[in-house]
């Protein structure tokens, strides 16, 4: 395991962590930790001088790839990460609050707030990471909402059969309400080369990553569908790591995770506009569907959101309280669901 090694220089304790995450520096979330998260850590740390972090940051593969970054957290590979909650729905399942619901909302920011607030006030999210040897600190969404990007115009949901479409996790749910449309299981930095090679003809994706990854290049149409704000990132650190540290970082760290949950919601929301912008500057497309289209989309979807819920109750967690919990938030803050997955 990583140790927290802790030294004094003059008056100032010094602890090593290890920051880690398998997507590269050019992503948005990781751009943030490096240059939001960190700097504030260490700003706060600074106002007493009592302790200071040395940061050893290891990003795109230089430890763990995307998927790995759960369990190298857990094996001490590093002691602060990036989770990426959708490649591990078994083994956290209420991470997918946000996934199982879509078309509720395309506010990053709203989004993000109530998923950490469940997490804080159920007991469930917290659990689950305890569980990988970890303390959860707070929950990230890093796009506005989930687009349908294809290589060939598509003006229509009808004019998606036939297609093989990309996504990675809980968002393939969503195509089962689509007839004639297959998911393909991949991730972000696969997408271009799945489109590229034929492997699939679409994904689902939002506009700042399509930019970010060029996927343009290969899939220029968009076709807006909003499925959604979905949280995907979630900061964690080593347990053990955790209870070695002194409280007064403890506290900075639990502060500066959850204005770097609203920073990143709010860099996303930013983004945007300006990359879709951008995508239409580069020759791509923008179809709007029309509402009637997304309501009759999210009617023929199976109730996942219910199936995600029961299966929470079925191993004694508060599934149905935590769904209806959250689709209640977002309606306080403004949300008009296209479908109100709390009832059949």
């Amino acid at each position: 395991m990583s140790a927290v090694m802790i030294s004094s220089v003059s008056a100032t304790e010094t602890i090593k962590m290890i920051a880690i995450d398998g997507y590269p520096e050019r992503s948005m979330w990781v751009q943030e930790f490096a240059n939001f998260f960190i700097p504030r850590v260490d700003e706060e740390l600074a106002r007493t001088g009592n302790y200071k972090i040395e940061w050893q940051q290891a990003y795109g593969g230089q430890i763990v790839k995307p998927r790995g970054v759960l369990e190298g957290i857990k094996l001490g590979l590093g002691d602060i990460g990036i989770v990426t909650t959708i490649f591990h729905n078994s083994a956290l399942p209420s991470q997918a609050i946000s996934a199982a619901t879509p078309m509720i909302s395309s506010d990053a920011r709203i989004v993000a707030k109530a998923v950490d607030e469940i997490a804080k006030e159920y007991p469930q999210m917290q659990a689950e990471f305890a569980a990988e040897d970890q303390v959860y600190l707070a929950t990230g969404v890093v796009l506005d909402s989930y687009q349908i990007f294809t290589k060939d115009p598509v003006t229509s949901l009808d004019q998606l059969s036939g297609l093989k479409i990309a996504g990675a996790g809980y968002n393939l749910r969503y195509l089962e309400g689509l007839d004639g449309v297959a998911g393909v299981r991949g991730g972000l930095p696969n997408f271009y080369n799945m489109i590229d090679t034929g492997v699939v003809q679409a994904a689902m994706l939002w506009p700042e990553a399509a930019m970010t990854y060029k996927i343009h290049e290969v899939a220029p149409n968009m076709l807006k569908v909003d499925l959604g704000a979905v949280n995907t990132k979630t900061v964690t650190i080593n347990k053990a790591v955790w209870d070695k540290l002194p409280d007064e970082v403890k506290d900075v760290l639990q502060a500066v995770a959850v204005e770097y949950r609203d920073q990143v919601a709010k860099v996303a929301m930013d983004e945007a506009a300006s990359s879709l912008e951008a995508f239409q500057a580069a020759g791509g497309t923008v179809t709007v569907i029309a509402e009637d289209q997304r309501s009759a989309w999210a009617d023929a979807m199976p109730n996942i959101a219910q199936e995600w819920a029961a299966t929470l109750d079925k191993k004694g967690a508060p599934g149905t309280a935590m769904l209806g919990s959250y689709v209640q938030k977002l309606k306080d803050a403004g949300a008009v669901p296209v479908r109100d997955w709390t009832k059949n």
